[in-house]
């Protein structure tokens, strides 16, 4: 069980993962903000975003509402699961379009989570945010998601730097699944093989033994799911 006080912010909080992730923590008595385009009934707080606010838009709105949730508490983590999925190669009629979206699901909201941490992170917390496994090379038939995947595994990296910002002894790490297992790309792809997809409570598992500093990479990791006959290993990319 959580030490008495302790807190996590979900960004992406009412997603497939990030429910997951929310009523995970909040059934080993964690307090748990939600930060979403729609409320998450079982968080303890929610910030809720305007899709139509432009990035700086979004940044005044959602730190402004994380003060109200926390005032002058700190945070433990801070898991950054919010993103989306677009294909399409450069001939595509959608692809600036679909790499717009890319963008603005995945980097804003790490951006984003990046600058909450440097705020209301403890010493020594945890920031997560979602990488890919197939960005680590080229991604032609979704270059859109590939870049912006791409552009949080560089945001990682910075951010394990000295002079990033983040609080003394915090650990940034992106997690860099190839699949995973939503009810949506159970609907999409029925046929896939499944034993191959993450389950989500893994991931919900793994980030509060990060929490709790058991097995917790080195900050600047990028760490592969690797899913293989239903079981799930973590393999640093090198």
């Amino acid at each position: 069980m959580a030490e008495a006080g302790a807190r996590i912010l979900v960004y992406g909080g009412k997603g497939a993962l990030g429910s997951v992730i929310v009523n995970f923590f909040k059934g080993k008595s964690y307090w748990v903000g939600s930060i979403d385009l729609a409320p998450n009934e079982q968080a303890d707080g929610n910030v809720i975003v305007k899709p139509g606010d432009s990035w700086t838009e979004q940044e005044d709105q959602i730190t402004s509402g994380v003060e109200t949730l926390l005032g002058d508490t700190k945070l433990d983590a801070i898991l950054c699961v919010a993103g989306g999925w677009a294909g399409g190669n450069a001939a595509n009629k959608a692809f600036i379009k679909n790499a717009d979206a890319m963008w603005k699901q995945s980097v804003w909201t790490s951006s984003i989570a990046a600058g909450l941490a440097a705020k209301y992170l403890k010493e020594g917390g945890l920031l997560t945010l979602p990488g890919a496994q197939p960005a680590l090379e080229g991604t032609a038939g979704m270059i859109g998601y590939g870049m912006a995947k791409a552009a949080i595994h560089q945001l990682v990296k910075s951010l394990a730097a000295s002079n990033s910002g983040l609080p003394a002894n915090s650990t940034s790490v992106a997690i860099l699944p190839v699949t995973l297992d939503t009810p949506m790309n159970r609907k999409w792809m029925p046929d896939a093989d499944h034993t191959t997809w993450t389950p989500l409570e893994f991931i919900a598992e793994t980030f509060l033994k990060w929490i709790n500093n058991e097995g917790r990479p080195e900050s600047g990791s990028l760490i592969q799911l690797i899913t293989k006959d239903s079981k799930t290993e973590l393999c640093p990319a090198k």
